[in-house]
């Protein structure tokens, strides 16, 4: 399993991080209409892609070994190239049928693209002062205009460390140039996306999942389904299938950064595991705002100079620690690529 953990180098990266309708397009018959024809356009497209990367023979096997029979299940020909038999084909079907259900939730017609993985459950475990650390099981497959969506478990002694995603990221470690958007438990769910080109943060978006989507759910050991819908210049942001908010990257930060609402300890608090969640909710607040103001103006400084303008690159999962024990536990997990 390809999974790295790195110090993040950049302090002011990590604290503005840190800190930081449902579609009703309908298709007839989706399953049968559509997995049949995705099944094969996942295995030529994962063949091509090794292709353009110039892998050898046996990088391109196993390429499509690993986007194919690791991720579907699919037990294809070594040239991954032979139609698949019956089994294999109803294998396909059955992995692919939920994502297929799903997509349309987010206004992408299922006919329009491929599944390029299923991933299997992962744990990012973070221990320690101002930790980031990241996880895919499939670093050879890019992503230009995409659906990603994954369930998200937190358990976060601080709860300005998030979980999310990174995607159209160049995989340096030290400098990288990628989007983020990561979710929080600050003033009761707090959502950033950032955009950051050689290390620096030079664009950034907050939104409060809970003014939009009122099942989400911010205290530890709960989980939110995220997705995000990526297209050229667009990023739509999903929790729970409620659209929270659409980013245009061509347009720089907003003037000024959303306050973060003071917290109410409600007089049913009886519990001291919930009141003092609140509480220490309530002690966040102040400083996070700081924060925000402060990395906010650093985004608009280097927006301007940079424009930062991101359109292919490596997806993942991604962990960030303030500071203690973090863990998030990403499940039901995939990536589905939209055709140009």
């Amino acid at each position: 399993m390809n999974r790295k953990y790195i110090s993040l180098l950049s302090l002011t990266a990590i604290l503005f991080i840190l800190a930081c309708g449902i579609g009703s397009k309908q298709t007839l018959d989706p399953v049968s209409q559509t997995l049949t024809p995705m099944s094969g356009l996942i295995r030529e497209t994962a063949t091509a892609r090794a292709a353009e990367e110039g892998g050898s023979g046996s990088d391109l096997a196993t390429a499509v070994s690993k986007a194919t029979e690791k991720a579907l299940g699919i037990y294809a020909t070594q040239t991954a190239r032979a139609e698949l038999n019956e089994p294999a084909r109803l294998a396909t079907t059955t992995a692919i049928a939920p994502i297929v259900a799903e997509l349309p939730r987010y206004g992408v017609d299922p006919s329009d693209g491929y599944v390029a993985w299923i991933h299997d459950p992962v744990k990012l475990d973070l221990y320690g002062y101002q930790k980031t650390g990241y996880a895919n099981d499939y670093p050879q497959i890019t992503a230009k205009d995409f659906v990603m969506a994954a369930d998200i478990q937190w358990n976060t002694r601080n709860s300005i460390s998030g979980c999310g995603f990174m995607f159209r990221s160049d995989g340096d470690q030290n400098a990288p140039s990628q989007y983020a958007v990561i979710m929080t438990r600050t003033a009761e769910g707090h959502l950033a996306f950032l955009a950051m080109i050689k290390g620096q943060i030079s664009n950034y978006r907050e939104y409060f999942p809970l003014s939009y989507d009122k099942s989400f759910k911010w205290f530890n050991d709960s989980s939110n389904r995220l997705a995000i819908v990526a297209r050229k210049d667009l990023i739509d942001i999903y929790t729970n299938g409620v659209l929270i908010g659409q980013v245009d990257a061509t347009q720089p930060p907003p003037d000024k950064p959303i306050r973060f609402p003071k917290v109410d300890i409600p007089p049913n608090a009886v519990t001291s595991q919930i009141y003092q969640q609140y509480q220490d909710q309530q002690d966040q607040y102040d400083e996070s705002n700081r924060t925000i103001e402060y990395q906010m103006a650093q985004a608009k400084r280097n927006f301007t100079k940079v424009h930062p303008f991101l359109y292919d690159g490596l997806v993942g999962f991604l962990g960030l620690s303030q500071s203690g024990h973090m863990v998030c536990d990403f499940t039901n997990s995939w990536l589905f690529i939209i055709n140009p």
